[in-house]
């Protein structure tokens, strides 16, 4: 698996992969039957992630958590936190494991922790980062909480509405006040994510606004290319909002982002508009879509 093997057959013969990883390399941990940990150590950094294991499974490049070699090329270590449904972490296997990682002093060995993750994986990383004050937390569109008292407005994830969001390592905007800096980026125009970020306060929080581009936010960076500078800026502690918000000016010629943005203004039924944003388009390349929307929309305007 690591030098170009087959990929195993199974999620057994893939976890005991793992396993002999983290043997060899760190330490492999099963939190229980829900969630499972992996540690890869290099360097004086280290990145702490959080995801779902199946999804690493069946989609992840390499068939490893992410970043594994975004990370360990760098010379970085590596702790990845993996779930097997969709658990948001709120489990008593994973609090303790983090209470023990702490109290041991597993964090004071690294002079750099990083806490990153996105959706789930960013409320957890928000979450924990309590274990490891001082740290850097990287969340994208993450969640504040899912508890019904203080989040009833939340309508997604109905799944892990009955979990306890009141107990250890519960409420994210609450566990990051120990960080010292929180980048957290959101789409300010994707409502419940938008009331989600507006629930992390301080001084230590950065908030980035990644408009229109809904809740995978990450997966538009991988399609702009922006994905790696963001996080190593993030990482490093140097992500400053004008460096951020040029890098993100790469959206303006990437064909889903105008096709996506083409649809919102159409829904807004504001044809001057339409027609402006189809002629910026055109402008710089073809596109029998804009072109045919344009008309649409003149023919509006003259009505």
């Amino acid at each position: 698996m690591m030098d170009g093997d087959a990929s195993p057959a199974t999620k057994s013969d893939w976890r005991e992969e793992l396993r002999q990883l983290g043997a060899s390399e760190g330490f492999y941990e099963e939190l229980g039957d829900k969630h499972t940990a992996l540690h890869i150590k290099r360097g004086s950094t280290l990145i702490v992630t959080f995801e779902n294991l199946d999804h690493v499974f069946e989609d992840g490049e390499g068939k490893m958590p992410w970043g594994f070699d975004f990370v360990t090329k760098r010379g970085w270590s590596m702790l990845g936190l993996m779930a097997h449904d969709w658990t948001w972490y709120r489990d008593e296997d994973v609090y303790a494991f983090f209470d023990r990682l702490k109290s041991e002093g597993f964090f004071d060995s690294f002079e750099r922790v990083v806490f990153y993750g996105a959706s789930m994986g960013g409320y957890a990383a928000a979450a924990f980062s309590a274990a490891c004050p001082g740290a850097t937390v990287v969340a994208i569109s993450p969640q504040a909480t899912l508890s019904r008292t203080d989040a009833s407005w939340e309508t997604r994830y109905r799944k892990a509405w009955k979990r306890d969001f009141s107990t250890r390592y519960g409420y994210a905007p609450d566990m990051v006040q120990s960080a010292e800096k929180v980048f957290l980026f959101y789409d300010p125009f994707a409502p419940l994510d938008a009331m989600h970020a507006a629930l992390f306060r301080g001084d230590n929080v950065v908030k980035l606004r990644c408009r229109y581009f809904g809740h995978r936010i990450a997966s538009m960076w991988i399609r702009l290319g922006i994905l790696k500078p963001i996080v190593e800026q993030s990482i490093a502690g140097t992500l400053t909002e004008p460096v951020f918000y040029k890098m993100l000016r790469a959206r303006r010629e990437d064909a889903r982002f105008q096709r996506e943005m083409l649809e919102r203004l159409e829904k807004k039924d504001r044809p001057w508009l339409v027609a402006m944003y189809c002629d910026a388009v055109l402008g710089r390349r073809g596109g029998p879509k804009f072109r045919q929307a344009m008309r649409a929309a003149r023919k509006k305007m003259s009505h």
